[in-house]
């Protein structure tokens, strides 16, 4: 039983020789992150009382338009992970290629590249609603000490060897894995430390929690369509409250903790759905496995899928095993 009030630090050296790469370079990277985490909190706590609503005035990769603080955050997590100098290579949801880092020293024996959506949800910035920030850690496949290339990112889920994300709500809290279970840790903004306060994290198998924008309903496949409706039916535990907030990160989260599903379907209009399965739907579906859940494109498991462009888009169902498997047998009968 893991005890709370520990500190993430301390969190993090106790359980550096669970992980099977124990050089402590990980645990050099996790730290980065917690400190580039705080930088970016500090930054949307003063949202409203600077400069830093609303759009940027450009769009980035997918075509988007990025917010200010999209920018402020995907500076701040790349220039705190360049100048730790404990990774070989970055991607980011925010920039069109990835990013090779000391390609040219051949005594730089960095073995992690990590992907990162650095601000989920942004748009939800201008009215005060919960956003964060989503990562993801693997060791590269090409040879240390050489210049990164694609492949060391277009690796499958499965051989993430770390994931998590950032909410910043109404307190401030990092979840993570190294593939030991999930645990969560709370800032306390008095002191700029985080300190464990939800430790092994799991989903309810079942829940009574749908999280889906309704308002893309009529462009739905039939399956997702006649889910939608075996939640609202009148039976046994249902309906089922419908709780969509728009921000990936806020929604796994509640799911997590009172037990739900999450789905981004594909539709339409979003042929292969929206989410980046690089940035948004591996490091939630490595979380989700580490927490009793199940992560899916509805017919197969995510961690599965093999990646063949960095912003590639998947659809996404995640959450408690029970009501994920309900949403397979409608998508296996529309098949």
């Amino acid at each position: 039983m893991l005890k709370k009030n520990k500190t993430l630090g301390e969190f993090i050296i106790e359980n550096q020789s669970s992980f099977q790469y124990s050089s402590g370079e990980l645990s050099k990277l996790i730290n980065a992150l917690r400190l580039a985490a705080k930088v970016v909190n500090h930054e949307v706590n003063k949202a409203g009382l600077v400069d830093i609503l609303g759009d940027a005035g450009d769009t980035n990769i997918q075509g988007e338009s990025q917010q200010k603080l999209d920018v402020l955050a995907n500076e701040k997590f790349i220039q705190t992970l360049k100048n730790r100098e404990i990774v070989c290579g970055i991607a980011s949801e925010e920039e069109d290629d990835f990013i090779s880092i000391n390609s040219n020293d051949k005594n730089h024996q960095n073995k992690y590249v990590v992907l990162i959506d650095p601000l989920d949800g942004s748009s939800n910035i201008d009215v005060n609603v919960s956003v964060g920030t989503i990562f993801s850690i693997y060791r590269r496949v090409t040879p240390v000490g050489t210049p990164v290339e694609m492949k060391d990112f277009l690796q499958k889920g499965s051989e993430q060897v770390a994931a998590g994300y950032i909410v910043y709500g109404t307190s401030t809290m990092l979840v993570y894995s190294t593939g030991d279970g999930v645990n969560g840790f709370t800032l306390n903004p008095a002191l700029g430390t985080f300190y464990l306060s939800h430790p092994n994290m799991q989903f309810p198998e079942d829940g009574k929690i749908y999280s889906v924008n309704e308002g893309n309903y009529v462009h739905f496949l039939q399956g997702v369509k006649d889910y939608i409706k075996y939640c609202q039916k009148e039976e046994g535990d249902r309906p089922y409250t419908s709780r969509y907030i728009g921000s990936l990160v806020s929604d796994f989260h509640r799911n997590m903790i009172k037990g739900g599903i999450y789905m981004y379907p594909k539709s339409s209009i979003a042929e292969n759905g929206k989410l980046r399965l690089l940035y948004e739907c591996n490091p939630m579906a490595y979380l989700a496995e580490q927490a009793n859940g199940i992560a899916s494109d509805g017919f197969g498991r995510i961690l599965e899928i093999e990646p063949t462009e960095l912003h590639q888009r998947v659809p996404f169902f995640c959450g408690s095993k029970n009501m994920v498997e309900k949403l397979h047998e409608f998508m296996a009968k529309n098949a």
